[in-house]
């Protein structure tokens, strides 16, 4: 009897071992289906940098927009978004904000810019212009934008969109012991090699070392306070300044070439 006992055991774990493999289960399956959920998400990422590097950076555009709001991708397509959108304002490349438009007598660049709410400096860029002077029947391609600014506190994150929709966001420096007022304020300057003015009243020019104010000043409509530059990039994403929004010099000057007086800013917590 104990000898049929044992030949059926030995039996019953030969079948076991010469079975396939079955699923895992329990947490290795959810595992595998996140990273089966996520494929979609890593495809589309691809094929939108797939379409900028063929040039088809209004398509890409559209790819990105619908994954910015996924929270597993979020960081990954608002980076690329952010560098496909600069692309695209930089560029004469085509957009559905872009107006071809064709110099008459009596124009400027001044007054084109107030025209289609941009600035000067946007016109210039995005068409290769280098100087001042335009001519009838120049062709222009003008973006027009409705960009807006929301700056975070807590996360020293800025915020760009444009028409409500993400455009770009950019690291920033904010004020010690929550120094930085929050609300609704709006653009009510712009300054490029700013003097800084010390709390004691002296003035420092642009280019001395004592100047604070980096490459460029965009003042808000609160006193004092603005978005600016800084050569102290080691502040960047902290809460280190007296009060004001810092930028790497090159991000302020991105943002001093595309937003016009009157672009609304938010300061929040």
């Amino acid at each position: 009897m104990k000898q049929w006992i044992g030949i059926v055991l030995l039996a019953l774990w030969w079948m076991g071992c010469s079975r396939s493999p079955s699923a895992p289960s329990g947490p290795a399956t959810n595992e595998a289906a996140i990273a089966t959920a996520a494929s979609p998400n890593d495809g589309a990422l691809e094929s939108a940098r797939a379409l900028k590097d063929e040039g088809k950076l209004a398509d890409a555009r559209a790819v990105l927009q619908t994954l910015t709001n996924n929270p597993t991708v979020s960081d990954k397509a608002q980076d690329l978004l952010g560098e496909i959108n600069t692309l695209i304002l930089f560029s004469p490349a085509p957009a559905p904000e872009k107006v071809d438009y064709t110099v008459i007598a009596g124009d400027s660049l001044g007054k084109l810019a107030r025209q289609f709410g941009t600035t000067i400096e946007l016109i210039k860029k995005s068409n290769n212009l280098t100087r001042d002077v335009i001519r009838v029947g120049d062709r222009l391609r003008i973006y027009q934008p409705h960009f807006a600014v929301t700056v975070s506190k807590s996360a020293n994150v800025l915020v760009l969109t444009d028409n409500g929709k993400f455009f770009k966001r950019y690291r920033v420096g904010t004020g010690q012991f929550s120094k930085t007022p929050v609300g609704d304020f709006n653009i009510i300057s712009r300054i490029a090699n700013p003097e800084w003015h010390r709390p004691d009243g002296k003035m420092i020019a642009y280019g001395d070392p004592e100047n604070i104010l980096g490459t460029h000043w965009l003042g808000l409509n609160v006193q004092g306070y603005g978005l600016h530059g800084t050569w102290d990039t080691n502040s960047i994403g902290k809460a280190a300044t007296a009060g004001c929004i810092r930028l790497r010099n090159d991000d302020i000057a991105e943002l001093y070439t595309i937003l016009p007086i009157g672009t609304p800013v938010t300061i929040h917590d």
